[in-house]
């Protein structure tokens, strides 16, 4: 029989499902970095809430990134690499770097399982570029759209103010008419002004690319997430939100089997074994939160160590010790402020 725990202070119980993802989130065998091999971006979608302040990874930063796999690589059965940014595919060379690194490292004597992904808004992944990236193990995408060209290029703007939609189209149909194997998932924004086009658009995304599983569909109202825009930009009110996206949902599907799985949800931000580290070398653990002084948990030091300062990871990941698993799907909302700082040097001494 599965006991099951009560939750220190909060009269909440662990489920076998909280007690599993604990257990992932708190190896020292799984390693997971979310890189933003750069901070700027060609596009300025206009509910973009980062400030583009911080600029390419430079030369020590990539060989520090390269020293903290190195490190780790003895203890590590996983070792997972999400590209973020900016837009990733501007430092496509930093990404195909550290990348080959990363699989050269997992193919070596230390071998652990090695997996990368990127989101990205797709512009610059053309065939030729995901057949390299693939190549180096990058082999899951996240590409947004927002609705068809009418809808998409009043909102997902390249950084001239021009529409990105009709390219973003051709780099997923040679992805779809090619035999690479990876996986897009199709992230679509909703809005008010998009709403009435959804529809339609969803049974043509669904016959276009849903029928090739390397395909999934992710449905997402936008939110206003502190960019310069969140006084003037209209979103979905919560009640219509769930109705909306249900509905869209069974178009999407409709004569396909659902795709994704279920259980508990977890936010990567709230597992101790995921970090993000910016461009300037900062440890981060939100990508969302970037601009939040509380977001800074640490930094990357030259020789492939991280220091972390403890009291500012804390708040992070409080969702397990108090069983919250409302904090675990989003450690950021309701987050308590810190802080008193509490250094705490994390990694191999060894020579790297």
């Amino acid at each position: 029989m599965t006991q099951t725990l009560a939750a220190p202070g909060t009269g909440r119980s662990t489920s076998p499902a909280f007690q599993e993802q604990l257990a992932a989130s708190l190896t020292n065998e799984t390693l997971h970095l979310i890189v933003l091999p750069t901070e700027q971006c060609n596009f300025r979608c206009t509910y973009c809430y980062e400030d583009f302040t911080v600029g390419r990874m430079g030369e020590a930063t990539v060989g520090a990134l390269k020293r903290l796999i190195d490190r780790r690589a003895a203890g590590l059965r996983r070792l997972g690499l999400s590209w973020f940014g900016g837009e990733p595919m501007l430092a496509r060379g930093i990404v195909e770097e550290v990348s080959a690194h990363a699989a050269e490292s997992a193919a070596g004597p230390d071998g652990f399982a090695f997996h990368a992904d990127m989101t990205t808004n797709g512009y610059l992944l053309d065939a030729e570029a995901a057949r390299d990236l693939a190549a180096l193990g990058v082999r899951q995408y996240q590409i947004s759209l927002d609705g068809p060209a009418a809808a998409h290029d009043t909102t997902r703007l390249r950084a001239d103010g021009r529409g990105s939609f009709d390219r973003i189209w051709r780099n997923l149909l040679a992805i779809r008419d090619g035999d690479l194997p990876v996986g897009v998932l199709l992230r679509v924004h909703l809005t008010p002004a998009n709403l009435p086009l959804m529809p339609e658009f969803i049974a043509h995304l669904r016959d276009t690319f849903l029928r090739d599983e390397r395909f999934t569909l992710h449905l997402k109202p936008v939110e206003r997430m502190g960019g310069p825009n969140d006084g003037t930009m209209e979103i979905l009110s919560s009640q219509a939100r769930r109705h909306t996206v249900d509905e869209l949902t069974a178009i999407a599907y409709e004569g396909l089997p659902a795709r994704g799985a279920g259980g508990l949800e977890v936010c990567y931000a709230a597992r101790p074994n995921s970090l993000v580290i910016r461009a300037d070398g900062t440890v981060a653990k939100c990508t969302v939160a970037l601009s939040d002084p509380s977001n800074t948990i640490g930094r990357l030091l030259p020789d492939g160590t991280l220091r972390i300062d403890d009291s500012a990871l804390a708040p992070w990941v409080r969702g397990w010790a108090a069983g919250d698993e409302d904090a675990v799907h989003c450690p950021y909302r309701g987050m308590p402020r810190r802080r008193t700082p509490a250094l705490l040097q994390i990694g191999a001494t060894r020579p790297a």
